[in-house]
Formats: C-alpha cells, structure tokens, sequence
C-alpha cells in the first residue's frame, strides 16, 4: 500500500493533536485522534510519544479489521475503541478522544454537565451519553463508547475522559472545546449557587430547547 497517499489526512491528524495538548485539553501522553481515510481504512495517533510532537509520519494507518498498515508504529491503547466508534457510525469521519480537566472531573462524579446554559452548547452537544468504567484499552470499553454513540456525538467515559465524534476533524475538536466550557460553567454556577444566597442559574427551559433542536434540524 503507498501510505504516502494519506501525507495530507495523517498531517492534519497530527497537527490537531498538538492543538488538544496546546488547548490543555489533553496531557503529554494522553488522548488519541482517529480519521477515516477510505471505507476501509482510518489512522490514528500512536503510543508512547509526546502527543505535542507529532508529525504526519507518525500517524499510524490501520485497516477497518484491525490490522495495523505501518508496523513500524505503535497502535494507541484506544485503537480498538476508535475502530468500533467509526464502524459504529457510518456516517462520521472522524473521532477524538481527550482528558479534558473540567469534563472528565464530571465523569469521576457520575454528575450531569449541564448544557444548557448556553444556547451554543445545547445546539451542539445536547445530552452527552455516559459509558460506564472499563479499563482503557479493553474490548468492554470500546463495545460502551460504541453503544453509547448510537444516541450522542459526545461520550463521558466514567474515571477516563470524554470522546466525540464528528463530520471533520474541526468538528469533532470544537465538541471538545465546548463540552469543557460547559464543564466549567457548571462548576461555576453550581459552586456559586451553593454559596451565594439568590444567586440562581438561569438555565435553556424546555421550549428554547426545542426550538434550537427544530432550528438544528431544519
């Protein structure tokens, strides 16, 4: 196979990476970025390098069996997860997957972050589905992000961290971004909530979330 056909996907890849650690949305070692190439094909970030330092040539290709098209790279741990999500959904290209501090914080906590004080967040994300633990790296954890992507484009992943999926690259990284600025003002405005008296969050009531969906949906 000429891998240098995908030069262009798996540079994009790379670059995206290094925006999530830059953006402090994932650690050194963390996270993972997948793409798909073909209908049967996808690459995805490798293991056990700085993931602020990447280059296009170290973005592995794998095929939609598993199979691993550039031994000479490592596979991330979460391989098996990104192959599932991307079979799983047809009809998105890409799949991030990240540690963000606010957002996973809320997975340890098994509490809701709550989109809907921002017309933005809701639009975009809605309801964030929740997978329930499994080691990283384990067929059970990928079979829950699966499961979960049936009815989200965003995935808290219990004591690990979020996943989203999208269109693009782009797309799916902004569901990152905004599910931590969500994250965050939830911590806000529940935080002063608890203690300031009469201070009260107006959150997006039933109707203006319908007619954002209705809006989304065209």
């Amino acid at each position: 196979m000429d891998i240098e056909r995908f030069a262009s996907e798996r540079m994009q890849v790379a670059a995206l990476m290094s925006r999530l650690y830059t953006c402090r949305l994932t650690t050194t070692s963390g996270g993972n970025i997948s793409l798909r190439l073909t209908g049967d094909l996808f690459c995805i970030t490798p293991s056990k390098l700085d993931k602020a330092n990447l280059t296009g040539d170290l973005i592995a290709i794998v095929d939609m069996d598993g199979k691993n098209l550039t031994p000479h790279l490592s596979l991330s741990i979460e391989s098996e997860m990104h192959r599932q999500a991307l079979l799983t959904r047809p009809d998105i290209s890409a799949v991030v997957h990240a540690h963000p501090c606010y957002a996973s914080a809320f997975t340890a906590m098994k509490r809701p972050i709550n989109t809907r004080l921002l017309a933005e967040s809701w639009f975009l994300i809605e309801e964030p589905a929740f997978a329930p633990y499994a080691r990283m790296g384990t067929p059970a954890l990928a079979d829950a992000v699966a499961s979960c992507l049936a009815s989200s484009n965003v995935v808290l992943m219990e004591n690990h961290g979020v996943l989203t999926v999208g269109n693009s690259l782009i797309e799916a990284f902004d569901l990152i971004e905004v599910l931590e600025n969500s994250a965050k003002m939830t911590f806000i405005t529940e935080s002063l909530a608890a203690t300031r008296n009469g201070w009260d969050t107006s959150a997006l009531d039933a109707e203006r979330c319908d007619e954002l969906m209705r809006m989304k949906r065209g």
